[in-house]
């Protein structure tokens, strides 16, 4: 069943007969923007997803499939919702490691309708089988596999609706050269300036309906690591803070007390970031030391460091990769209130 076309004279969707969602349940779905003029931030890939959406328009035919990479966080989901929402097609949700067989992905497919979205979240997880699977069906919308084993084995062809695959991952080399190839878009997400990170807070606290002073905002945006899930999350606990401690309201003073109790410094980085700094400045000298070796130190994953907390920390300038490991930088030093003592890390080098 189609979607109703989007109300565009309504610039504001989330509101509904005037009043403001202040359920909690579904809130992260409620913050999430609709439309991609209601989108902040990452002009580019607006720019060129609103062209490529008025030229399938204006064909009508499904918009060619498109992958979307970058830093966790940072709206790949949100954008793949609003790419339906645009289109005014249905979207199927699922997750790269959710496929596991061929049957599944065949299930899948065929049970979409023309011109519907498909989003695979973490699309870098697909099995190989899986991939060969999809290849035929992004290029042709045909699907081709074999059913049993030895002489029992049977070819299964079948069409599929046209239909708009959207990836996302966070591990864009980790996606194979064949399936990457078949995308027709693909965008990077970067992480958001402050003044994106201000007009995001903002607007969420409108639909939370929470008062917020301009500092409050100012604070929230600048400790949310460029990432609007950081600062969603900040401004609910904020709130949570300012209701129970203070008069409900979130004012700079209000804003730091809360933002003290989560340990979230004027950086924006946590608990997690200063222990991965400290582990590599104090226990191994500033590196170079293996990412391995540095995870296991301060008793968290490898994936999780690389994927969640060295993007931001490398955008800072905090720590640099090299071929013999991690390094911190003299701003991680200054940063940490340590003496920055070149000679000394240099002459204990580490490997993996």
């Amino acid at each position: 069943m189609q979607k109703q076309p989007p109300n565009r004279s309504n610039p504001n969707p989330r509101l509904v007969s005037g009043k403001t969602r202040q359920e909690d349940a579904g809130l992260d779905t409620s913050l999430r923007p609709r439309l991609l003029n209601e989108f902040v931030g990452q002009e580019r890939v607006k720019d060129n997803l609103i062209i490529a959406i008025r030229a399938a328009l204006m064909r009508e035919e499904p918009l060619d499939h498109v992958l979307l990479y970058g830093p966790p966080g940072l709206g790949k989901t949100t954008l793949g919702h609003i790419i339906a929402q645009e289109m005014n097609v249905n979207i199927r949700v699922t997750s790269g490691p959710a496929i596991e067989r061929a049957g599944d992905m065949a299930a899948i497919l065929t049970s979409l309708g023309k011109g519907d979205v498909l989003f695979i979240d973490e699309i870098h997880r697909l099995s190989r089988v899986v991939e060969e699977v999809l290849y035929p069906a992004m290029e042709d919308f045909f699907l081709s596999w074999m059913m049993g084993k030895g002489l029992a084995a049977r070819a299964m062809n079948l069409r599929v609706n046209p239909f708009t695959l959207i990836g996302a991952t966070t591990r864009y080399a980790m996606i194979s050269p064949p399936l990457r190839d078949r995308f027709g878009s693909i965008f990077r997400l970067d992480f958001y300036d402050n003044k994106a990170m201000g007009q995001i807070v903002e607007r969420s606290a409108d639909i939370l309906d929470v008062s917020v002073d301009k500092r409050g905002i100012s604070e929230i945006a600048s400790r949310s690591r460029g990432t609007p899930r950081v600062a969603n999350r900040l401004l609910k606990r904020t709130r949570d803070y300012a209701q129970v401690m203070a008069d409900g309201r979130i004012t700079g003073k209000v804003c730091l007390q809360a933002l003290d109790k989560l340990e979230i410094d004027s950086l924006g980085l946590d608990e997690v970031d200063h222990r991965l700094l400290r582990g590599l400045v104090e226990k191994f000298s500033g590196g170079p030391v293996g990412l391995h070796t540095l995870a296991a130190s301060i008793s968290e994953e490898a994936d999780t460091i690389m994927d969640i907390y060295e993007p931001y920390l490398l955008q800072l300038g905090f720590l640099e990769r090299t071929p013999r490991g991690r390094t911190a930088t003299p701003r991680a030093y200054a940063h940490l209130g340590v003496e920055y003592a070149p000679d000394g890390f240099n002459a204990q080098q580490r490997l993996i």
